[in-house]
């Protein structure tokens, strides 16, 4: 019978688990993770759980009960350390070794580190997994005062959980403008001004060269003379992919491991899956992207359970992402690689957040869509670059216009 080892229990590898059984897979499944716990969701970790909304439960993929009462042999706390693709085994930290038909690395991309003075300092923090989270939710608490480096999403949904919680936040930007490398600075620039009228300080060129320990706390040292003092920092500059295993057993690895729309890597018998990949997005005709997110995880969870289970492979999907921030739902499809225009659609006003969308274009083709409460916007963009099809700029800049309208080229129709 044959069997499939799973290296990874996070979302990638619990829906990779969970999917070959829907699909028919007969044989041994082992599901190994480094984690005490159960496969579970990590975007709340920064909203939900930071802010008691959510406990364990509420964050697993899948309850407890789900992994025996499928024959999916979950191993927490193992640590792989070495595969030998010849032998088709993987040794972990434990001194076991475990054999593969079929092998899935899922290990995700672990949170980025600053060096220098201070940022050893127990209380520098960073955001990646439920202990990490647990840690930084008990340093916030009614007059205590976070300081995020890094503003990036997880760093400014920190801070929105940090005020909802009675803290204070200030959030150091080394470059220009907050999320700089991930949004536009039409949203960017939306975000950093709602984020001031409640009370959060952005503060944009403000390199940092260390952390000094207080008696209060820890203060992160700006250029010049300017520090910054804090009860906990908060470290969130972004993520590498986790690629060292991988890279030992000479799979191909380029800002991830790098896979075909299959999720395999160059051995036949391992695919790659999750954060830790780099892979090709045939919708945008893109090569070799990392894309960071859970849809992209699930899809290629779909992926790699498919070909195994020699089924048809799903259809390519339009990369997503999402962020929740105080009452917005910033919701995002498709990449703006290529781009040379953009509409903006909606107001665009910190101070009456009705709902706008920024639509990146290529051509007249649309390829990204950057949405704050405008899901109609969100849905609307998201079919137009699954189709490819082509758009009146000026129709879409246009609230007026439903985004059925735009989507299918009517000349009316009703509000979507």
């Amino acid at each position: 019978m044959s069997k499939v080892l799973i290296v990874g229990a996070g979302h990638a590898g619990g829906t990779a688990a969970a999917l070959l059984r829907q699909y028919g897979f007969e044989g041994e499944i082992v599901l190994t993770g480094t984690e005490p716990s159960a496969p579970y969701q990590r975007p709340p970790l920064s909203k939900a759980w930071l802010k008691g909304e959510a406990g364990e439960e509420e964050l697993l993929l899948r309850p407890e009960s789900f992994y025996a009462e499928q024959a999916i042999d979950l191993r927490r706390g193992a640590t792989a350390v070495h595969i030998d693709r010849a032998a088709k085994t993987v040794a972990f930290a434990d001194g076991k070794t475990l054999d593969y038909d079929w092998l899935i690395l899922a290990q995700g991309a672990e949170a980025r580190r600053l060096e220098g003075p201070g940022w050893d300092d127990q209380r520098v923090l960073v955001l990646r997994d439920m202990a990490d989270a647990e840690a930084l939710k008990a340093a916030l608490a009614p007059g205590r005062r976070l300081v995020v480096v890094g503003a990036g999403y997880v760093g400014l949904e920190a801070a929105a959980s940090a005020r909802s919680l009675g803290a204070q936040a200030v959030v150091l930007e080394r470059e220009g403008r907050a999320l700089s490398r991930v949004a536009s600075d039409v949203v960017g620039d939306f975000l950093a001004a709602y984020h001031h009228k409640r009370g959060v300080e952005v503060r944009p060129g403000t390199d940092v060269r260390g952390v000094q320990a207080t008696a209060e706390g820890a203060a992160v040292l700006g250029g010049g003379a300017a520090v910054f003092p804090g009860d906990a920092v908060l470290v969130g500059v972004g993520a590498r992919p986790v690629t060292g295993l991988a890279e030992a057993a000479g799979l191909t690895c380029r800002d991830g491991v790098l896979v075909d729309d299959q999720a395999r890597t160059d051995d036949p018998a391992v695919f790659a899956i999750g954060d830790m990949t780099c892979r090709p997005v045939p919708v945008l005709d893109l090569a070799d992207v990392r894309l960071e997110s859970v849809p992209s995880a699930l899809e290629q969870a779909r992926q790699a359970a498919s070909a195994i289970c020699g089924r048809s492979p799903p259809p390519p999907e339009v990369p997503w992402f999402w962020s929740d921030q105080y009452d917005l739902k910033i919701q995002i499809a498709g990449l703006p690689a290529g781009a040379d225009a953009r509409v903006v659609r909606g107001d665009v006003d910190a101070d009456r957040p009705g709902g706008f969308a920024v639509f990146h274009l290529k051509g007249d083709r649309i390829v990204c869509v950057e949405a704050v409460n405008a899901p109609a916007e969100f849905m609307g963009g998201r079919l137009l670059i699954q189709k490819g099809q082509a758009v009146d700029p000026a129709r879409l800049a246009d609230p007026s216009v439903p985004m059925k309208a735009v989507a299918t080229g009517q000349a009316t129709a009703t509000a979507s």
